[in-house]
């Protein structure tokens, strides 16, 4: 939030220190492109993070879990943001409202990881807790497209009476199935597995042959995510889902994971990404739009953002809490339920919606639905994705989600308490102290070291 604070104050709309429209050329649309790449580009890198980050077959291990998560969790949330803008949004109808929805179903892995990492994250949210936020935020980042494409071909052939178009709901949907699910989603899916899978392997060589120093072994998650972007960004398919994946079949053995884990090199580049990303948006942001628009009043865009937060995620995760191991509690339920937040990725979704929008046309000019849907998606995203980062300063208000304190606690005989469920001897603890954890590591590492040498 202090990023974007900072973009507002630096930017065009007050210092004027950042000058984005200078930047594009004063053309609308290279700035467009700008901030799509841009996206890609932090998504790219924060994804393939995220999956390094979980332990080893992670995906694997909890699918029942991420099942729920992706499968009835994502298709609600976005029924359900669509049933609100579509109430909401004058002039609308409910094909347009199901694309709008489709850009903010998927909950953003920037946020999701500045919420669950760090030191008051460790402290108060359980661990498995943490890695089931990142996963199900990596993985619905890029299974975002079929939810968004369905509406936007539908809308193609079938919107606007059929200008411009065949009038046909088979030539939609055989084009959702083929080149959404099959040329962007499966594609994606075995291209990540198999790069990640040879990019492992031959890291595990370099190492045993001693052709690779510490800091390339350092950098090398960021190189996979660069190497994944250029790669599938050229043929066209899903970059977001590949990096994911990637990053999840090259720790697949958590040798990588732990090599790296008491490291602050990746999560510095993460940190200086995202900072740069939020400062950005602070800047491109439309932010007199908000007030002064033809598509939506402020006195219905500002319920629109608060139903969102509270409707659009928390009743379905809290519903499916009890199926999932991970949310033990009510409270956490409400957590994750509450934190489904909308950044980044929204964004991403907003300018391939408004890439697609731009070749819906009749005799040369974009078609009326189709424009009139392109101004609706840019004030109403770039609005929630706004609400979504300031939400977090109403935790302010409310105690921690969970603490050691929240454990129920029998009396002993003596006169001292115990924990009613304790921990299991052979479990490693949720909460090491940091000291002997990182003593620990580093004496391992250096072990290593010495024996390679």
């Amino acid at each position: 939030m202090i990023s974007l604070v900072a973009g507002l104050i630096f930017g065009p709309n007050a210092a004027h220190w950042i000058r984005p429209e200078e930047y594009a050329l004063h053309d609308e649309e290279i700035l467009q492109t700008i901030t799509l790449y841009f996206t890609r580009l932090v998504l790219g890198v924060q994804l393939v993070l995220a999956g390094v980050q979980l332990p080893s077959k992670y995906l694997k291990k909890e699918w029942k879990s991420l099942a729920l998560l992706l499968g009835p969790g994502m298709t609600i949330m976005w029924i359900s943001t669509s049933l609100l803008v579509f109430a909401m949004v004058p002039h609308i109808n409910f094909l347009q409202a199901l694309a709008v929805g489709a850009c903010v179903t998927p909950t953003d892995p920037v946020l999701s990881n500045s919420i669950v990492k760090g030191k008051f994250a460790d402290k108060n949210i359980p661990k498995e807790l943490q890695r089931i936020v990142v996963a199900e935020s990596g993985a619905n980042d890029g299974l975002g497209y079929p939810f968004l494409f369905l509406p936007l071909y539908l809308i193609q052939h079938v919107g606007g009476g059929g200008l411009g178009s065949d009038h046909s709901v088979k030539n939609a949907i055989g084009l959702w199935f083929g080149e959404t699910w099959g040329y962007t989603i499966i594609l994606s899916v075995v291209y990540g597995a198999v790069v990640g899978w040879l990019a492992k392997e031959l890291l595990h060589w370099a190492e045993e042959k001693k052709y690779v120093d510490r800091e390339s072994f350092l950098v090398f998650a960021i190189t996979l995510a660069l190497f994944i972007v250029g790669t599938v960004g050229m043929i066209g398919s899903d970059d977001v889902l590949a990096c994911f994946i990637a990053g999840n079949t090259f720790t697949w053995d958590d040798w990588f994971r732990l090599e790296t884990e008491d490291d602050s090199f990746q999560p510095t580049i993460d940190m200086l990404l995202n900072v740069t990303i939020f400062i950005w948006f602070g800047a491109v942001c439309p932010w007199a739009e908000f007030r002064n628009n033809t598509v939506i009043p402020i006195y219905r865009l500002v319920p629109l953002g608060i139903l969102v937060l509270m409707f659009r995620r928390l009743p379905i995760v809290y519903t499916m809490h009890k199926f999932i191991p991970q949310i033990e509690q009510k409270r956490q339920a409400l957590f994750v339920g509450f934190f489904g937040p909308i950044g980044v990725s929204a964004i991403f979704y907003l300018y391939i919606s408004l890439e697609f929008l731009d070749l819906v046309k009749v005799d040369g000019e974009i078609r009326e639905d189709a424009q009139y849907l392109k101004e609706v998606l840019n004030v109403v995203i770039w609005f929630l994705v706004i609400c979504s980062i300031v939400s977090p300063l109403f935790t302010l208000l409310h105690p921690p989600l969970i603490t050691t304190a929240d454990r129920p606690r029998a009396q002993h005989p003596h006169g001292k308490t115990r924990l009613l469920h304790p921990p299991h001897p052979l479990k490693r603890p949720l909460h090491r102290p940091l000291r002997r954890r990182r003593t620990r590591s580093i004496s391992r590492l250096r072990a290593r070291r010495r024996n390679r040498e």
